[in-house]
């Protein structure tokens, strides 16, 4: 499918890695310029060539913390216009709710609902003007289903879904569409780590553990990145335009409820 792209020009957060390496990838695929993101410039240049070079197409790295409003700065002056925007960063690391005090409540609540804000505000009015913006947020499969531990991710995750809900309303006349995008798990480095850390502490082997966690998945596996990257495209298509303010759950049918 021609997801009618060709030409846009798309700023994807946290992208040298994981999900958001592989939205970049599809992004590029369809033809869209990409502005591709990490914190260290040299990772941002390395992906963006392997990028450029399986794809064809234009890619722009940029080494910054999109954490950070300068790093912001850095990722909206690469280029002139922003169509699509891939809002991504890391969530708080995995803690017990008593353990998160109030300077890391804070710094969770600034990485995972703040920055992403910001970035739409600086954008949304360009998309409005040019008729078209597509705003895709990779948020979490915890913001349906909250895990122990991931607590401050959950919450602010949550809070970002909750503050664009009414902002993707008020945009949709002008062919401009907010949505979210809810990973369950996917074979990434974070989800290895994650299973590392747990076979650590529980005396598994890694292999156990993993084998435990997809047990519980209902497709019998693992997501691959590529699916994810090729769903977050299609929302940003030009064929996505009636579909806004919808949080999408990728998560192989882990989540037991219907609505």
């Amino acid at each position: 499918m021609d997801l009618g792209i060709a030409g846009r020009t798309a700023v994807v957060c946290a992208s040298t890695r994981g999900l958001g390496r592989a939205c970049a990838e599809e992004l590029a695929r369809a033809g869209a310029t990409v502005v591709v993101n990490g914190r260290e410039q040299a990772s941002a240049e390395k992906v963006a060539a392997e990028i450029a070079a399986d794809t064809g197409a234009t890619t722009i790295p940029v080494g910054a913390d999109v954490g950070t409003a300068e790093g912001r700065a850095a990722l909206l002056g690469a280029v002139s216009i922003v169509d699509i925007l891939v809002n991504n960063n890391a969530g708080p690391p995995f803690r017990d709710f008593r353990e998160v005090d109030h300077e890391a409540l804070l710094a969770g609540v600034e990485a995972n609902m703040a920055a992403p804000i910001a970035l739409v505000q600086a954008v949304v009015d360009g998309m409005v003007e040019r008729r078209f913006g597509r705003i895709v947020n990779i948020t979490s499969g915890s913001v349906k289903m909250p895990l122990a531990g991931l607590d401050l991710s959950s919450g602010a995750r949550a809070g970002l879904t909750g503050f664009l809900a009414g902002v993707a309303r008020s945009v949709a006349h002008a062919n401009v569409t907010i949505n979210f995008l809810l990973p369950g798990a996917f074979d990434t480095d974070r989800l290895r780590g994650i299973q590392q850390r747990t076979a650590a502490q529980s005396g598994r082997s890694q292999a156990e553990v993993a084998d435990n966690a997809r047990s519980s998945i209902p497709a019998g596996r693992f997501g691959s990145p590529a699916e994810f990257g090729a769903t977050c495209a299609f929302l940003c298509s030009a064929q996505a335009g009636f579909i806004t303010g919808q949080s999408l759950l990728i998560d192989g049918g882990a989540y037991p409820g219907v609505l």
